[in-house]
């Protein structure tokens, strides 16, 4: 029989060496920093030997654990390679999903249920969040992400392009001030989408206006939305006019709850993406979803569109 000790406080041991943290390890975890020092301690008193010198703000490898650091930390690649082994021809079980929510509400809800359907073995977790998901820690099987493909040891599948035109309700089309020209945006309240942080211009409104030939406009009024279908539903409601995502509005504009009195649109530098570790496209689950939303986003008129080519770049 091999001599072990706990699993728990190797774990708990080999997280805090990795971050030389106790805290950063607590989260890793999802235990609290005195749960880590005491699994620690616990480790400390069966090994006979100090793991950490423990300072007021900061914490410091032994000689003895920084020896044994990548050792442990092969055990656990290679328990967790074992584990992957068992269960990569499994088309079965729990696959999560992290997206965008408004990706995930606009475009890929409409088309789970043609999945669920076609997978019934699969139980599928849809996280839709604006937050940054850690694969491992937050049990993501794979993420769909905004951006430009640089995910580096990750592997990435790009899904289809992005880009931006102007919507809002029929009724700004007619009225006191109706919208007919671009120049006509100035008696109406411009709504804006934080895109977030990327490493390229995004599209946003100034833009848009400088493409029309409008760039002397003044485009800071109006309010500005984290969600974009917060704006798509205040556009739908008539309280101003949005710059959003093509895919994003195909139901609204089919319904005619919103219109495009222009033209012209802005296509992004940026795209979405598939992304997950390379060892999750060892699990039969991951490939089956890989496969269909990427045949989904082949077969979907608006996302040809978006890589037509077209439209205005940014």
């Amino acid at each position: 029989m091999r001599r072990l000790p706990p699993l728990n406080a190797l774990r708990a041991f080999e997280s805090a060496a990795r971050w030389l943290s106790f805290s950063k390890a607590a989260e890793e975890l999802f235990v609290t920093p005195a749960a880590i020092s005491q699994q620690i301690k616990q480790l400390e008193t069966y090994l006979g030997v100090p793991l950490f010198h423990r300072m007021t703000r900061a914490v410091r490898l032994t000689d003895e654990a920084r020896t044994v650091l990548p050792l442990v930390s092969e055990g656990f690649d290679k328990l967790a390679d074992a584990v992957e082994h068992l269960t990569q021809d499994q088309e079965a079980g729990l696959l999560t999903v992290s997206s965008a929510p408004t990706f995930a509400q606009k475009w890929l809800l409409p088309r789970l249920p043609e999945f669920t359907d076609k997978h019934p073995d699969i139980d599928l977790r849809l996280d839709a969040s604006l937050l940054s998901r850690d694969f491992e820690r937050d049990g993501i099987d794979i993420g769909i992400r905004l951006g430009l493909g640089d995910y580096p040891g990750l592997h990435a599948e790009r899904v289809f392009g992005e880009q931006v035109s102007v919507v809002c309700s029929p009724k700004l089309l007619s009225g006191k001030t109706p919208l007919k020209t671009p120049a006509d945006l100035k008696h109406v309240r411009l709504l804006h989408v934080d895109w977030g942080q990327f490493s390229v211009p995004l599209p946003d409104w100034q833009m848009w206006l400088k493409a029309a030939g409008l760039e002397d406009m003044q485009v800071k009024h109006g309010p500005t939305f984290t969600v974009e279908n917060m704006a798509i539903e205040a556009a739908a409601a008539g309280n101003g006019v949005a710059l959003v995502s093509n895919y994003a509005v195909t139901e609204e504009l089919a319904a005619g709850r919103l219109v495009r009195p222009f033209d012209l649109a802005l296509r992004a530098g940026f795209s979405y993406w598939l992304v997950c570790p390379h060892a999750h496209m060892r699990r039969a689950k991951v490939k089956a979803f890989c496969a269909w939303l990427l045949d989904q986003a082949a077969q979907d008129s608006t996302s040809r569109a978006l890589e037509s080519g077209l439209e205005t770049p940014v």
